[in-house]
């Protein structure tokens, strides 16, 4: 599959590039390309202005040896995170929590990105510096969730589907404004429940109008249907379903004119159900995963950045490392939430004089991801904490 537009190759983005306060560009009239065609009457396809800028971002975020720190929880997520320490959910507490995390000295050796909560975007760090200045300080491009989340599929087997389209193309420059440059949307396809050709049908096509949008105004999307561990599946399972949903995935986003080397998807790795009798080992999972990757997705696309999904820290950096032990057309790495933040949010437990330590237990787990997307990772010296499975059956962001 082709992307929709051809171009030449473009350097790393410069951290002057995604500064806050650019001016925004409206479309020119070379928005939209004449393409010739062997049918009798032209195909047109839309480009968007911002495509050099695009792939520029994209190529910065999926730079070796380097991933996303995924910190958008919603607020009522955060919640439960600081209730798991005693915390309770305010605004200054995220603030705290938030300000620890982005702030990590020479975090962005590791992390190339940093996906916020919209109240993060806005947000400043406890000393009254802005959180997006921050991350650009140290070479990390920030990044939005903008989806409204899951409601129930009418019609469906008891599944879900995300909302947000509406008034996306003015949040999403509004967001372009406040700094951000790349966006994520995340739906999800459980396999216990079909999942119905309906389901994937409707995760495939808001996903792909969310990319089209996200792309018009200036931020690259992030792709994530993510596939639920929740179930007793087998492996096999995993991967049929897979194979449907980014096949399906993929023809809408072409539908959609959405410019593939301007994207980068956020996949479920390929792994049995989390409460299945035969479990894969890293071996397994990345032979799994990397033969998914090759026969679905393009290598126009940049970055394939793995969600952990449940698993334990250590799990999914073993399996990211596997995955890295040949040569790929697509930079994989990480964009890990939980698998990033367990061991630094237990060890920090809300007293200020655990932020240094709780800092090292995040830097500590970055780099053991950064080398696993260099395939230079051993396992060795981890922590028992980091071994703990983080799996929450029907888990909602």
């Amino acid at each position: 599959m082709a992307s929709a537009s051809l171009l030449k190759s473009s350097p790393v983005l410069d951290k002057s590039e995604w500064v806050k306060g650019q001016t925004l560009r409206q479309p020119s009239a070379s928005s939209v390309v004449r393409c010739l065609s062997t049918t009798p009457s032209g195909l047109t396809i839309r480009a968007s202005s911002y495509a050099d800028e695009l792939v520029k971002t994209a190529k910065t975020v999926a730079s070796p040896g380097r991933g996303i720190l995924a910190m958008d929880e919603s607020n009522a997520t955060c919640g439960k995170r600081l209730a798991s320490i005693g915390l309770e959910n305010t605004e200054a507490n995220r603030q705290a929590y938030r300000t620890l995390l982005v702030s990590a000295p020479a975090l962005g050796q590791y992390v190339s990105g940093a996906i916020l909560f919209e109240e993060t975007l806005y947000q400043s760090t406890i000393d009254g510096k802005k959180i997006v200045d921050v991350l650009v300080e140290q070479g990390i491009v920030p990044g939005i969730k903008v989806d409204k989340g899951l409601v129930p599929l009418a019609g469906s087997n008891d599944e879900s589907w995300c909302q947000g389209l509406d008034g996306l193309a003015s949040r999403t420059a509004a967001y372009y404004q406040q700094g951000a440059r790349f966006a994520k949307w995340r739906t999800v396809v459980s396999i216990p429940n079909g999942p119905s050709a309906l389901a994937v049908k409707e995760a495939a096509w808001g996903l792909a109008r969310y990319a089209s949008i996200a792309q018009d105004n200036g931020l690259v999307p992030i792709v994530e249907p993510e596939i639920l561990l929740d179930g007793e599946h087998t492996i096999d399972r995993t991967f049929e379903v897979a194979l449907k949903v980014w096949a399906e995935v993929f023809f809408y986003l072409a539908e959609n004119n959405v410019l593939f080397e301007g994207i980068l998807l956020k996949p479920s790795m390929v792994t049995p159900g989390a409460e299945a009798k035969e479990r894969a080992t890293p071996q397994q999972v990345a032979d799994y995963t990397l033969k998914l990757l090759h026969r679905r997705i393009p290598p126009a696309v940049p970055g394939i950045m793995f969600l952990s999904g449940g698993q334990s820290e250590l799990e999914a950096t073993l399996n990211l490392n596997a995955m890295n032990q040949s040569t790929n057309p697509w930079h994989v790495s990480f964009s890990y939430a939980r698998a990033l933040q367990n061991t630094c949010l237990k060890t920090w437990g809300g007293r200020p004089e655990n932020v240094k330590a709780a800092q090292d237990a995040l830097l500590l787990r970055a780099k053991a991801n950064s080398l696993a997307q260099l395939g230079k990772y051993t396992g060795e010296g981890e922590s028992e904490e980091a071994k703990k499975e983080l799996f929450v059956k029907g888990y909602v962001y």
